[in-house]
């Protein structure tokens, strides 16, 4: 399927397409998401059926308005309200106890909904032409690459889909992050394109959620954000031993050793993790369409959009 510019007619189209229990994937400031009404229980299961995607594997809930976010969850404590004042629009998804109107099909049966505001117009205006919660894991075959444009969408998901909004690249690259919040605390389910640091500075320090057995949120599983070729993560590109034309680099700055005949993507040039996070999966795509024998990932400094990264990385490497 070929995406469609998004004017405002097909925003509006889309909006149609979701009331109507279709899906539509449409650009965000993290990925490109696959939507659906999320009161729609039906139209979810198209969800994960284009996707191939496990029912055990929770749904973000996407909003446009704050005042959705007391249909979409039944509580909300007070530092998450604080929260989503600060970072919303943004980045960062909380999971909180979820409402009766939420299908069980969303959040995999769980008592608890992830929730989140996007930043980026596209999918401001989409929900707001939908008028309903949307939920959208990444527009892509359940555990591949995320998709940063509608290309990738349209390569991967072709037909699947009623509707590709294309709103142009995202900008921050990997997903976002997402905290549990509740009253025993609050934890880090998964590291994304807001800095951990920064929640912090209102929630106090947050725990490391370890993720054995099912998942409470998104990419929690073993492997995610994964390309066909195999990927070796290295802590120093000098451990690759001879490359050849068969392999891949996925460098953090510009390589210091010779790589020979391999092909080499470099995250950023200037060392920058804003930049690196907004190039990985778009870098990743590159080196995943050559076919290569294999990608050797160079491992970048694990601080700020660092560590959601490398949690990017460890996931794609653990597919073997």
């Amino acid at each position: 399927m070929k995406a469609k510019p998004a004017t405002e007619e097909n925003i509006q189209e889309a909006g149609r397409i979701i009331r109507g229990g279709g899906i539509v994937a449409f650009p965000t400031e993290t990925v490109y998401g696959l939507g659906a009404d999320a009161l729609n229980p039906e139209a979810v299961a198209r969800i994960f059926e284009a996707k191939q995607r496990p029912f055990f594997d929770p749904l973000i809930v996407h909003i446009g308005e704050m005042i959705q976010l007391d249909r979409v969850a039944a509580m909300v404590p007070g530092i998450a309200r604080e929260c989503a004042e600060r970072f919303w629009p943004g980045p960062l998804t909380m999971v909180l106890p979820k409402s009766g109107d939420i299908p069980d099909i969303v959040t995999a049966g769980l008592s608890t909904v992830a929730v989140r505001m996007p930043d980026h117009d596209v999918a401001s205006r989409l929900l707001a032409a939908a008028g309903t919660p949307v939920a959208a894991p990444s527009a892509n075959p359940f555990g591949y690459i995320s998709p940063t444009d509608a290309d990738h969408v349209a390569s991967q998901l072709g037909d699947r889909v009623d509707m590709i909004l294309d709103g142009g690249p995202c900008v921050v690259g990997v997903e976002s992050t997402i905290i549990r919040l509740d009253e025993s605390g609050g934890a880090v389910l998964r590291h994304g394109g807001l800095p951990v640091e920064e929640v912090e500075e209102i929630t106090g320090k947050l725990a490391e959620k370890e993720t054995p057995g099912e998942p409470e949120a998104p990419g929690q599983l073993p492997y995610h954000y994964s390309p066909l070729t195999p990927v070796t993560l290295v802590a120093d590109l000098k451990d690759t031993g001879k490359l050849s034309s068969s392999h891949g680099v996925l460098a953090f700055s510009t390589p210091e050793i010779d790589t020979g005949d391999a092909h080499v993507e470099v995250l950023s040039p200037g060392k920058s993790l804003r930049e690196a996070a907004a190039r990985l999966f778009i870098c990743m795509h590159r080196l995943d369409a050559l076919k290569l024998e294999r990608i050797y990932a160079e491992e970048v400094p694990q601080e700020g959009l660092g560590r959601a990264i490398m949690d990017r990385l460890r996931k794609a490497a653990a597919r073997q």
